[in-house]
C-alpha cells in the first residue's frame, strides 16, 4: 500500500481530506453536492479516473452506513422509473456532443441551472408534480448529462427542490437517488477495470474525513435544516451552475 502513496505528498493528502470533509458537510445537509465540490480538488492530485472512483466509493460507503437515518423518508414509488430513464440517458448522452461541443454544452447547462435556481427561489414546491412526466424528464436529463459530461446531479436536484416541500423528504430523496447511482457506477467502473487496489486504498484512507464531515452536516441539518435547508440548497445549486458555466469559458 505504501507504493500507492509515494507520488502523493502529505500536503496533497491534507488538501484532499479537507475538500472531502467540506463536501461531505454539504452533502449531509442538502443531500447533494459531494462529487461536484470534492472532485475538482481531487483532480488536481489524481488522474480523472482515480479521482472519480474515489468519489464514487466514498459516496457509496457513507450512503450505505447512514442508510437507516434517511431511507424511511425516501419516496421510492417515483424513483424506479427515474433510475431506468437515467440509465438509458447515460448510454445516449455521449451523442449530445455531436450536436454541441463539450464547452458549449457546459455553458448551456450552467446557465439553465442558474435560471432554474432563480425560478425556484420565487415559487414554492408543488407536491402534485411528484413523479409522472416531471420525474421521468428529470431522470432522463440526469442520464444525458451523466453520459455527456459526468454531471448527473442538477436535473434531479431541481426536481427535488420543485416537488418536495419537506426538507427531510427532499434530502432523503437525493441521498437515495445518489446511493443507487453510486452503486451502478461502482459496478460499471469495476467491470471496466477503472477501479482497483489503488482507488480502494485511497478511499479507505479518505473515509475518516468523509465520516467526520457527514457527522457535522447531519448535526447541522437536525438543528437548522427545517428553517434553512431550501435556501442553502438552492444557493449551493446556483454555485454549481455558475462553476459549470465558468469552466466552459475558462478551460
Amino acid at each position: 500500500m505504501t507504493d500507492i502513496f509515494t507520488d502523493i505528498s502529505t500536503w496533497a493528502l491534507a488538501g484532499m481530506a479537507g475538500a472531502i470533509m467540506l463536501a461531505a458537510i454539504l452533502r449531509a445537509f442538502t443531500g447533494f453536492g459531494f462529487a461536484l465540490a470534492a472532485l475538482p480538488v481531487l483532480s488536481l492530485f489524481l488522474s480523472p479516473t482515480t479521482a472519480a472512483s474515489v468519489i464514487v466509493l466514498l459516496t457509496l460507503a457513507i450512503s450505505l452506513q447512514t442508510l437507516p437515518s434517511y431511507w424511511s423518508d425516501v419516496p421510492l414509488r417515483t424513483m424506479g422509473g427515474m433510475l431506468v430513464l437515467s440509465a438509458i440517458g447515460t448510454l445516449g448522452g455521449t451523442y449530445l456532443l455531436l450536436l454541441f461541443s463539450a464547452d458549449v454544452f457546459r455553458l448551456l447547462i450552467g446557465l439553465t441551472v442558474m435560471l432554474a435556481c432563480i425560478l425556484l427561489m420565487r415559487f414554492k414546491p408543488a407536491p402534485h408534480r411528484e413523479g409522472g412526466i416531471y420525474g421521468l424528464t428529470a431522470g432522463l436529463s440526469s442520464g444525458l448529462m451523466n453520459g455527456a459530461l459526468a454531471i448527473p446531479g442538477p436535473p434531479v436536484i431541481i426536481y427535488a427542490m420543485a416537488v418536495y416541500s419537506e426538507a427531510r423528504t427532499s434530502r432523503a430523496f437525493l441521498m437515495g437517488f445518489f446511493l443507487l447511482s453510486a452503486a451502478l457506477a461502482t459496478l460499471t467502473y469495476s467491470f471496466e477495470g477503472i477501479m482497483g487496489v489503488k482507488e480502494l486504498s485511497l478511499a479507505l484512507v479518505a473515509y475518516p474525513a468523509m465520516l467526520i464531515g457527514d457527522k457535522v452536516g447531519a448535526t447541522l441539518f437536525e438543528k437548522h435544516g427545517t428553517a434553512t435547508h431550501r435556501k442553502i440548497a438552492i444557493l449551493a445549486l446556483f454555485a454549481i451552475g455558475l462553476s459549470v458555466a465558468a469552466a466552459s469559458i475558462y478551460r
